[in-house]
């Protein structure tokens, strides 16, 4: 039976190899690909079924970040998990701003690390202790607001698409917590870039925090 489909990307052969040994010791999840840069992690989701890509964000090239970006709008099935020696607030904001469902950092335990990758797979976002703290705490004194005044030409529900994508939501999270399937919030989330004349994901978020007070 085939478990969880993960991708690992990161410059390190030796990390590449622990996190392979790790997941050969359980009975659902597989290790299905490495890459040992941006670029090639791109590759490889789209000549494997991927379901959890896990991304350092350092890397040669193209870093994880800018591959959660491209993931979140050409793969949005793919889960991104941050997987990182980097706790600073710049790269954990960027990476949830470009679509990464998590946010975990190296250090943490074994099955602190299984566990990450089960909750992304399963539409949910998760965070090491340290970097959690930060992000509550960021949203709790910001939330984006999306209003008609601000944005007319979009409906009301893809107002709500909208707000949660402000807030980094990924589709999935998107689609449990408003009562959709995936493929009816894709086609909000193209809708919206579409309306808002936007490139990506990450635009539309800026537009979206934009247009609200500070």
């Amino acid at each position: 039976m085939t478990g969880i489909r993960v991708l690992v990307a990161d410059d390190h052969p030796l990390f590449r190899e622990g996190v392979r040994t790790m997941l050969e010791a359980t009975s659902d999840i597989q290790l299905v690909a490495e890459a040992k840069d941006g670029s090639e992690a791109l590759r490889l989701v789209g000549e494997n079924e991927v379901d959890v890509a896990l991304l350092d964000v350092n890397m040669p090239g193209m870093s994880g970040i800018e591959v959660a970006g491209r993931l979140a709008v050409e793969r949005p099935d793919v889960a991104v998990l941050i997987l990182t020696m980097f706790a600073d607030d710049a790269s954990v904001f960027a990476a949830l701003r470009a679509g990464a469902r998590g946010y975990v950092l190296k250090d943490s335990e074994r099955e602190d690390l299984l566990r990450a990758i089960r909750s992304v797979a399963r539409g949910e976002a998760i965070f090491s202790p340290s970097v959690a703290v930060r992000v509550l705490d960021f949203f709790a004194r910001r939330h984006p607001s999306v209003t008609p005044e601000d944005f007319p030409m979009l409906t009301a529900r893809e107002r709500d698409v909208l707000h949660l994508i402000a807030q980094g939501r990924s589709n999935p999270a998107i689609a449990a917590q408003l009562g959709l399937s995936r493929k009816t919030t894709s086609n909000y989330v193209s809708a919206i870039l579409t309306k808002l004349q936007v490139r990506d994901r990450v635009e539309a978020a800026e537009r979206a925090r934009g247009s609200s007070p500070h």
